[in-house]
């Protein structure tokens, strides 16, 4: 085996991977606060890479798009907390959870219907080769992705660590009751975290677009069901767990994809893995 080939495969799965990262990020932080399962995140992340792209038509700027990524998908985020989960906090987890497979699939048909059926192309960036180490070029857009994903980790990590919005964060996701008796205004805070894992859901949107130069309804289709076996591969709510089984996940299946694509298909690899967790350790490799 061509250690340059395994190298490249690696960096591609890293590639991946950290957008999976971002998607499930947002996700396990949701799950953390209210124990719901939100699948309509991956229409939130679609609805955040279709405002980049609208702003970068607008003003042929990468920056723009990212923050009108960010902001657009924000914004929806906020509003289902307010509109949707809100309402349904006291009913059985298998309510919103349901409900959220149905706003998932409104919103893929809300943008196929807004912008048709067919994909778009978001050209905010050359892939051109920058540098090469150990022999594994690295192009521009691959650079773009990892320290996206970076800094975005290390501001959620600052957010979560440093800050009061973070301490609130914890203590809700320990004993919500005790935390509301303590004065923390739960609703506020909810929204609060439900703008921040919207904003990395619609930022991550942006970058698989500029990525792969595409974007399309269905383009929530695929991180819909990945982020939901990611946080189950991580521990439920465990958010640096989410991470390390995003980025793993994604090393894998590109592996996989080299070798063995023609016999197994690396979509696959999600499913088997979520089976084999379920199976042998339901609290997630990181969980406890």
């Amino acid at each position: 085996m061509d250690p340059t080939v395994v190298g490249y495969l690696a960096l591609e799965g890293l590639v991946v991977g950290s957008v999976y990262a971002l998607t499930a990020l947002g996700l396990a932080l949701v799950y953390g606060l209210l124990r719901v399962l939100h699948v309509a995140h991956a229409g939130v992340y679609a609805v955040g890479a279709y405002c980049g792209w609208i702003a970068f038509d607008f003003g042929h700027s990468l920056t723009l798009a990212l923050v009108a990524g960010a902001a657009g998908a924000a914004v929806v985020g906020v509003f289902l907390d307010w509109w949707f989960y809100r309402p349904l906090a006291d009913r059985p987890p298998l309510v919103p959870l349901i409900g959220s497979i149905g706003l998932f699939l409104a919103a893929g048909d809300l943008l196929r219907i807004v912008f048709g059926p067919y994909q778009h192309s978001l050209p905010a960036m050359n892939a051109a080769p920058l540098v090469s180490v150990g022999g594994v070029t690295v192009n521009a857009t691959q650079i773009f992705v990892l320290a996206g994903t970076i800094v975005l980790l290390l501001v959620v990590y600052w957010i979560s660590a440093w800050t009061r919005l973070g301490l609130a964060w914890r203590s809700i996701a320990q004993d919500r009751e005790t935390a509301a008796a303590m004065g923390i205004n739960i609703p506020r805070h909810t929204a609060l975290a439900f703008a921040v894992a919207s904003a990395i859901a619609g930022i991550a949107g942006v970058m698989v677009a500029v990525y792969y130069n595409q974007l399309s309804p269905t383009m929530g289709n695929e991180p819909a069901y990945k982020t939901l076996a990611i946080v189950v591969l991580g521990g439920l709510g465990n958010v640096w767990g989410t991470v390390a089984a995003a980025l793993l996940l994604g090393v894998v299946e590109s592996i996989a994809g080299a070798f063995a694509g023609n016999y197994f298909p690396p979509q696959a690899v999600a499913f088997v893995a979520l089976i084999l967790v379920l199976l042998f350790r339901p609290q997630g490799l990181f969980g406890r």
